[in-house]
């Protein structure tokens, strides 16, 4: 099974995370491909744009927001098996967000959700 790590894509890369892949929608805002590190970017297994901007990062809709997030990913099995399919391939990956809420933002709830669906260790 494939250890997953989570980190801001700010970050700078350090060794032993494993493989970086962004999970969000959008690009991140003044942050260059070079320096970002990220070997894939799955923008459609981010959340949608209505309901990002529902969600606003508000920790008060965070249960609300897992659980339309989830939803979302249910309803497109084949944009799960990609993300699955990537992470197979390889022993240690790291899930970069953009966000700047470290407890709540999309790649904490698709590790969530992911980890439910025994995919991550």
């Amino acid at each position: 099974m494939t250890r997953i790590s989570i980190q801001r894509v700010y970050a700078a890369a350090a060794p032993g995370e494993g493989v970086r892949i962004l999970v969000d929608r959008l690009w991140p805002r003044g942050l260059s491909k070079d320096k970002a590190a990220v070997r894939h970017w799955l923008r459609e297994v981010a959340p949608s744009d209505a309901l990002r901007h529902w969600f606003a990062h508000d920790p008060a809709r965070w249960d609300e927001f897992q659980q339309r997030y989830f939803a979302e990913l249910d309803a497109q099995p084949e944009v799960v098996r990609e993300l699955r399919s990537v992470l197979a391939g390889h022993p240690h990956v790291t899930l970069l967000y953009a966000a700047k809420d470290e407890a709540h933002n999309n790649a904490v709830a698709l590790l969530s959700y992911l980890r439910r669906h025994g995919t991550a260790a």
